[in-house]
């Protein structure tokens, strides 16, 4: 899910006063800001937080505590929202994982989250080297919980499997917006893949808790956006996520609305008739944002 900064996000020019009384951003202490940065720096891990520019940064950093992404920094794919840098990747770097599950131990994590660059000139989709993470994490924070948030490795069934054999504490894979939209924001992915990889994971034995997220403000309505939830929760899933769409340049796709927090609320209570066990909900929340409590909640 996209995790702009929103000081850069009012069409792509940092107009603050363009934005609305609420996309406020909140901050951590500085100084353990700093130390988290020089200490994942100083391993040499990549965190989406910086990559994807989140607006938690600050707040994340503070209370040290971080999203890793494995598999490089390039992405394969262009999606239209996102501020990760997309072209040619290098290998995958078979010390990633260790270097990784060095920094969940150092930061004393209890609970990781490890998401990805989409990786489609591998094999596997980086599958693999997933698998290598939740066991290099297993070994050097024994009893953390694991939430793992792929791409959707090409709709690769055998490749998932891999994922989930390593039996991840959560699955998550974002939908990232409604059917009609997808074409235009994930011009390389597709709606109905993306649940399928849901539905699978929610059918492998042992199922990990199923998770998936989406962004509003991209010119969905709020009929499609309940449409989506019920996708979601027919796939399989228990718990989605749903924050506020931010532009990172002039490059990528304007934000068509601002949704107030009330429509965040609404959106909640969509999730649950649906059938959702959890929703997550507002205009900061992003796929990793408060993951270890809502995990914590459905076991």
């Amino acid at each position: 899910m996209s995790c702009t900064d929103p000081k850069r996000a009012a069409n792509g020019r940092g107009d603050l006063a363009r934005l609305p009384a609420w996309l406020r951003v909140k901050t951590g202490k500085a100084s353990l800001a700093r130390e988290t940065r020089e200490l994942l720096r100083e391993i040499g891990v990549h965190t989406v937080c910086e990559q994807a520019m989140c607006p938690n940064i600050g707040e994340c950093y503070g209370a040290h505590t971080a999203t890793f992404m494995i598999l490089g920094r390039v992405c394969t794919r262009s999606c239209r929202f996102c501020a990760v840098e997309h072209g040619s990747p290098e290998a995958p770097d078979p010390d990633e994982p260790r270097r990784v599950a060095e920094a969940a131990r150092r930061l004393g994590l209890r609970y990781v989250v490890v998401t990805c660059v989409t990786r489609d000139d591998l094999p596997d989709g980086g599958a693999g080297h997933f698998a290598h993470t939740i066991e290099a994490l297993r070994e050097r924070v024994p009893g953390a919980g694991i939430e793992v948030l792929t791409s959707d490795l090409g709709g690769d069934g055998a490749a998932l499997r891999i994922v989930l054999d390593a039996r991840p504490t959560v699955f998550n894979h974002n939908v990232e917006t409604v059917r009609r939209l997808q074409p235009v924001v994930r011009p390389d992915a597709a709606y109905e893949r993306s649940l399928g990889v849901l539905a699978q994971a929610a059918a492998h034995d042992p199922a990990p808790l199923i998770k998936s997220g989406l962004m509003v403000g991209l010119g969905e309505t709020d009929a499609e956006v309940e449409e989506t939830l019920a996708d979601l929760s027919a796939a399989g899933c228990q718990m989605v996520t749903i924050g506020q769409y931010l532009r990172p340049s002039e490059r990528h796709l304007p934000v068509a609305r601002y949704v107030e927090p009330a429509g965040f609320e609404r959106y909640e209570r969509m999730g649950l008739r649906r059938g959702l066990r959890r929703v997550i909900s507002g205009p900061f929340v992003r796929s990793s944002y408060c993951a270890a409590e809502a995990a914590a909640e459905l076991t």
